[in-house]
C-alpha cells in the first residue's frame, strides 16, 4: 500500500473548505461540478441526478470512508494484474491536499468519480475490448453504465466491500490471483533456472541435462528436492505430473513438446495467468449454475455443476487457419438433435465441393444436392457452368452412420453456425493437439455428453436417446432447462483441484493479448526488482 494512505487521506479531509459538505448551496462548487461533468453522459446523470452534491467532497465519515475506500483499491490494483500508476494513488492525494477553494474542490470531486469509474471498468469489465484482440472473440460485455456504478457505490454502506464486489466473483479468478503471487514470487527469486538444453531424454539416463532438468522440476514443485543425478522413477513420475497439467501425452519421456513447455519461462507463463484473468473480466455474470464449458486450448467439453465438473469430453476444434478457427462467444443450447443431417455450410459446398461437381456430375455422392424449395435434384444434369457467385443449391447429408455430424448434434443458435457435435473421425481424438475442423467443436464422447445433457429433461435418458437413435429418423429434442455454453479460449486455467495447468496459444491470441495489456501499462517486475 502507498506508505501512509490513509493518515494523509484524514488530514486531507481535515483540510477540505468547510462548507464542502453542503455543496449543495454553494454555486461555484455545484457550477464547478457541472462544468466537469458535462464532458461525460455518465457523469453528467448522476451528477444531475443528485442536484450535483459531492460523493467524495467533505469532512464527514462517509466521504472519508469512500475516498480511503477508493485510494486503497488504487492501491491494490496490482492484485489484479492492473498497474496502480493507470490511477496513479499519490498524484490523487497530491491533487486533494492542493485543492483549497469551491471550484478547485467541484472539479476535483468530478476528477476522482472519472478516476473511480476508470478503475470499475477496468477490474470488472475488462481493460481490452475483445475485438481488438481478435476478429473472432464474438464475447459482448455486460454494458458499462458509469451512473448505475455510481449511484450503486453512493448507496453502498460500506464502500470498500462494494469496490472489492467489481472483480469477477468466480472462484477461478481467486484462483488465478493466487497463481499471479506465487509466480510473481518465482520471478523475483529469480526463475526457475538454466533451461533444459536437450533434443530428448529418456528414463534411466544421466549428465548434466538431466540435473538441469531435475532442478527445473524442483524449481516448478513436480519433484521434491533431491540430488539425484540420473533420470530415476522419481523424475519420471515427476515428468508425468507436468506433462499432465500442461495437456502434453504423459509417457514420461522428455520429447519436443515436453522440453517446449519445460523451457517456456514464469514471465511468459505469467503472462498468461494474466490474460486469463483479463478474459474471466470479460465474463463478468452469472454463468448459469450449470452450464458447458469448452476451452479451445485444452480440447475439451466440460459440463459444469455449481463449479464442480460433472463430465468432461475430449474435443476438436476448428483449424487454424483464419478461416476456420472456432470463434469465442457465449449462447444458450436449446436443443438437441438426434441422427441429424448436415447441412453443408456455403463456404464449404463452393470452395471445396463445387470444383468436384463442375467436372464430374456424380463427385461427392453422400450428399444431396438441394433447390430452394428444399428438392433434391438430380445428379443427371452438368454443373460445369456454375461459379461460386452462381451455385444456386445447397448441399446436405441425410442421417446415417458416415454422417459427419454422427448420431447427435447439440444447438445454441448463433450466426456463426457454430454447435457442438458426434463425428465418425474417431482417430483425431488420440492427437495430442486437435485443431481439425472448419470451426464447429467435435466431441469424443457425444452420447455420454447427451445422457447427462438429459439428466434434467426425462426420467431415464439413455432409454429416451436410444429409442430415438434406433428410429433412424432425424428427431429434434428441444430442451426445457436451457443450458449456457462457453466457447472460451484458456491458456492458463486450474483444474478440479485448484492445481495450475498451462495449454497452448494454438490461435495466437493470447500472444496479441499480451501486447494489447503491456500497451496499456501492464508489466513485469525484473528478478529482483
Amino acid at each position: 500500500m502507498v506508505p501512509h494512505v490513509k493518515a494523509l487521506l484524514l488530514a486531507t479531509a481535515l483540510a477540505l473548505p468547510a462548507g464542502a459538505s453542503q455543496a449543495q448551496s454553494i454555486s461555484p462548487f455545484r457550477q464547478a461540478v457541472a462544468e466537469a461533468a458535462a464532458r461525460d453522459d455518465g457523469l453528467a446523470a448522476f451528477y444531475r441526478a443528485r442536484d450535483f452534491a459531492p460523493l467524495w467532497s467533505g469532512s464527514d465519515e462517509a466521504a472519508i470512508a469512500r475516498r480511503n475506500a477508493l485510494l486503497v483499491a488504487f492501491d491494490n490494483a496490482p492484485l489484479h494484474g492492473i498497474p496502480s500508476h493507470l490511477y496513479d494513488p499519490q498524484q490523487v492525494i497530491a491533487a486533494l491536499q492542493a485543492a483549497e477553494t469551491e471550484v478547485e474542490m467541484g472539479e476535483m470531486e468530478v476528477q476522482l468519480s472519472r478516476a473511480f469509474l476508470a478503475y470499475a471498468h477496468d477490474v470488472g469489465w475488462g481493460m481490452i475490448e475483445p475485438r481488438r484482440v481478435s476478429s473472432l472473440i464474438k464475447r459482448e460485455l455486460p454494458e458499462f453504465d458509469g451512473a448505475a456504478v455510481l449511484s450503486g457505490f453512493a448507496a453502498a454502506a460500506d464502500p470498500t466491500a462494494f469496490i472489492l464486489e467489481l472483480a469477477p466473483d468466480n472462484p477461478e479468478y481467486a484462483r488465478l490471483m493466487r497463481a499471479r503471487m506465487r509466480l510473481e514470487e518465482t520471478i523475483a527469486a529469480g526463475g526457475w533456472g538454466p533451461q533444459v538444453r536437450a533434443e530428448r531424454l529418456d528414463p534411466g539416463e544421466s549428465g548434466p541435462q538431466v540435473i538441469a532438468l531435475r532442478n527445473r522440476l524442483i524449481a516448478m514443485d513436480y519433484l521434491p528436492r533431491t540430488a539425484v543425478t540420473t533420470y530415476d522413477s522419481d523424475m519420471v513420475a515427476a515428468v508425468m505430473r507436468f506433462q499432465e497439467s500442461h495437456g502434453i501425452a504423459t509417457d514420461g519421456i522428455v520429447g519436443p513438446s515436453t522440453l517446449a513447455a519445460l523451457n517456456v519461462s514464469a514471465e511468459d507463463r505469467l503472462h498468461s495467468v494474466l490474460g486469463s484473468m483479463e478474459r474471466l473480466r470479460w465474463m463478468n455474470y452469472d454463468l448459469g449454475d450449470r452450464h458447458v464449458w469448452v476451452n479451445l486450448t485444452d480440447y475439451t467439453a466440460r459440463i459444469v455443476d455449481f463449479d464442480e465438473v460433472t463430465f468432461e469430453t475430449k474435443a476438436v476444434i476448428g483449424a487454424g487457419d483464419a478461416d476456420r478457427q472456432t470463434p469465442e462467444f457465449s449462447d444458450v443450447m436449446e436443443r438437441m438433435v438426434i441422427n441429424p443431417s448436415w447441412y453443408v455450410p456455403r463456404s464449404i459446398v463452393v470452395g471445396e465441393y463445387l470444383p468436384g461437381l463442375r467436372s464430374n456430375s456424380g463427385a461427392h455422392g453422400h450428399l444431396q444436392i438441394i433447390d430452394s424449395r428444399g428438392r433434391v435434384v438430380s445428379r443427371g444434369q452438368s454443373f460445369a457452368g456454375y461459379t461460386a457467385s452462381s451455385f444456386p443449391y445447397s448441399m446436405r447429408q441425410p442421417p446415417g452412420p458416415s454422417n459427419a455430424l454422427g448420431q447427435v448434434k447439440f444447438l445454441f443458435p448463433n450466426q456463426w453456425n457454430i454447435y457442438l457435435h458426434d463425428t465418425p473421425s474417431q482417430s483425431l481424438f488420440s492427437r495430442e493437439v486437435r485443431t481439425f475442423s472448419h470451426g464447429c467443436i467435435r466431441l469424443d464422447d457425444p452420447l455420454d455428453f447427451a445422457y447427462e445433457i438429459l439428466t434434467r429433461e426425462v426420467e431415464n435418458p439413455v432409454e429416451f436417446f436410444q429409442a430415438r437413435l434406433r428410429s433412424g429418423v432425424e428427431t429434434p429434442v428441444e430442451l426445457e432447462h436451457e443450458i449456457p455454453v462457453h466457447l472460451v479460449y484458456f491458456t492458463a486455467f486450474t483444474n478440479p483441484q485448484g492445481e495450475l495447468q498451462f495449454r497452448n496459444d494454438v490461435y495466437g491470441r493470447d500472444a496479441r493479448l499480451w501486447e494489447l495489456l503491456s500497451a496499456e501499462g501492464v508489466e513485469i517486475a525484473a528478478p529482483g526488482s
